[in-house]
């Protein structure tokens, strides 16, 4: 009977390509890095969202206020009326709950007002002149970001204050008066100028009377978009900028028992919910497609049904007169587009508002030889904002965007970024990518369930005036929110790397100063890498 083979499996190591290690080669080493969190990629203003937060947990606010305004200038207001797209990308969102960035940063711009902070004024002076035309969330971020840089700003506006449609546009149960004026107040302060009561129509001109150096055209979309439709009384149909610009001014327009809001966006809603509190009994919105289809934010829309509007989908304005409309019913075709049916219905209604978009002033640039447009709006360079004319910028409302605060407050930042440049001659430089923090690279060892803390809000019953809707967080509520941060991509100093490590090769530096590799002692077993709840370690080849 034959024996059975046997042969050694483990093969002798070859000395010649080993290095001179008599134990297995290390094929890759780890590194400590610093990942893009999703929070600070989808924020349109840039702020360095993980960062504030972990100064919040520190109990550092003011140093937190300090690192957020060092990329938006007005955190009570975007804690007010941002929508928040940096909670849509929180990692956080998986597991219990985005976290409530948006609440943690109103509480620091309360804090501020409540506690005088001041930015720090620059000291030195760069002997350039800034125009800027508009003085909305674009105008006032582009003044704030160009005099920190040291240049001298003004502000021509033709409303007779401050802050476009943040004044005039969003009611001021949303947004306080004196919150959006506390926050104006220390752009004045940094020695920014504004012209009010002055509406530009000839830039060029303005440009040379002033000497300035660089203009920024920030106007806002303050002209409605009309559409026709048959009435015997016109003066019962109003446009929605009109209607929200007089109540904020302080009039109270005569509207009746019984309003329809031709529209479903976002000033939809706000002239909905406004025309209740003007003592409409019923308000109506009237769109001519779907809820899924509605331009308007869900939180916008679902706040206007809680405080009693009603929504006719489905239907268009046909014709309006003496407190009836008749609207035709609509249905989507195979595309997904409304058409009309030939039926109609009739609706009660006192005044009709119209609220179907609004587009931006900028006639005025006409006139402006080599400017070029597109549409109500002026054609940049994408990457440096300046238009077809040399020393021109233009931004928020008046570029192709969606027009919200916070892409307006981003445009103004990117602007004072160019403009500064394009004053020193100097070239723009590519911004680095960073890899994303994504949720499939976390290994969340670190953190159990701890809910989403929700805000304080008015009564329906009590919202009858323009008091805020929705109150603040108190300072634990703030810290705890903070503390629900997972931070994404960045080292934590959790020691998970130091405990973990089997050969001892991490060494920790300090507190505030993380860790580096003993490589000498390092295998390149991974154990670090895997341990690691936020992706701060990276596994690469042998260098």
């Amino acid at each position: 009977m034959d024996q059975p083979t046997t042969r050694n499996l483990t093969h002798l190591p070859d000395l010649g390509t080993s290095a001179g290690r008599v134990g297995p080669v290390r094929l890759r080493m780890p590194i400590y890095v610093d990942l893009l969190p999703p929070c600070n990629n989808a924020c349109p203003a840039g702020e360095n969202i993980q960062e504030w937060l972990r100064l919040v947990k520190a109990k550092d606010d003011l140093g937190a206020w300090r690192e957020l305004t060092r990329n938006n200038p007005f955190p009570a207001i975007h804690g007010r009326v941002c929508y928040h797209p940096c909670e849509t990308a929180c990692n956080r969102i998986e597991l219990d709950g985005a976290v409530s960035i948006h609440s943690v940063e109103r509480f620091l711009g309360d804090a501020a007002i409540e506690h005088g902070w001041q930015f720090t004024k620059p000291t030195h002076s760069s002997g350039r002149r800034v125009l800027i035309i508009g003085s909305g969330p674009s105008g006032l971020a582009a003044a704030y970001h160009l005099a920190m840089l040291g240049h001298e700003v003004e502000i021509h506006d033709g409303s007779e204050l401050p802050g476009g449609m943040m004044r005039y546009g969003i009611p001021e149960y949303r947004l306080p008066r004196d919150v959006l004026d506390a926050e104006i107040a220390r752009i004045r302060e940094l020695g920014v100028t504004f012209v009010q009561n002055h509406k530009v129509t000839d830039l060029l001109a303005e440009q040379r009377a002033g000497h300035f150096d660089a203009v920024f055209v920030a106007i806002g979309a303050h002209l409605s978009k009309r559409v026709d439709i048959p009435t015997m009384d016109a003066g019962r149909i109003v446009d929605a900028v009109s209607f929200l610009r007089d109540v904020a001014s302080g009039d109270r327009p005569l509207i009746g028992r019984r309003v329809a809001v031709y529209g479903a966006g976002n000033t939809a809603m706000d002239a909905a919910r406004t025309a209740r509190r003007l003592g409409a009994e019923e308000s109506i919105v009237v769109y001519r497609r779907t809820q899924e289809q509605m331009p308007a934010h869900a939180e916008e829309h679902a706040e206007a049904v809680r405080e009693g509007v009603k929504m006719n989908w489905l239907r268009t304005i046909n014709q309006f007169d003496e407190g009836q409309m008749q609207v035709e019913i609509m249905e989507l075709d195979e595309s997904g587009k409304a058409r009309g049916t030939g039926r109609f219905e009739t609706l009660e209604a006192d005044t009709v508002i119209l609220a179907l978009g609004q587009e931006a002033d900028s006639g005025f640039l006409q006139s402006i030889p080599g400017m070029s447009f597109d549409g109500d709006t002026v054609n940049v360079d994408p990457t440096t904002l300046m238009t077809d004319v040399p020393g021109i910028f233009a931004g928020g409302d008046a570029v192709p965007s969606e027009r919200t605060v916070t892409v307006g407050v981003g445009h103004g930042k990117k602007a004072a970024k160019m403009i500064d440049l394009w004053l020193s001659n100097m070239p723009a430089i590519p911004k680095e990518e960073r890899d994303l923090a994504s949720f499939d690279k976390l290994n969340l060892w670190y953190w159990g369930d701890n809910r989403r803390t929700s805000q304080p809000e008015l009564a329906i019953a009590a919202r009858k005036a323009f008091d805020e809707v929705v109150g603040g967080l108190t300072e634990d509520e703030a810290r705890t929110e903070a503390w629900r941060c997972l931070s994404c991509g960045n080292c934590i100093e959790c020691d998970g790397c130091l405990g973990s490590c089997p050969e001892d090769a991490v060494i920790k530096l300090g507190k505030g100063n993380r860790y580096r590799y003993d490589y000498a002692k390092c295998t390149g077993c991974g154990t670090c890498y895997e341990q690691c709840p936020v992706h701060a370690i990276d596994m690469i080849a042998e260098r």
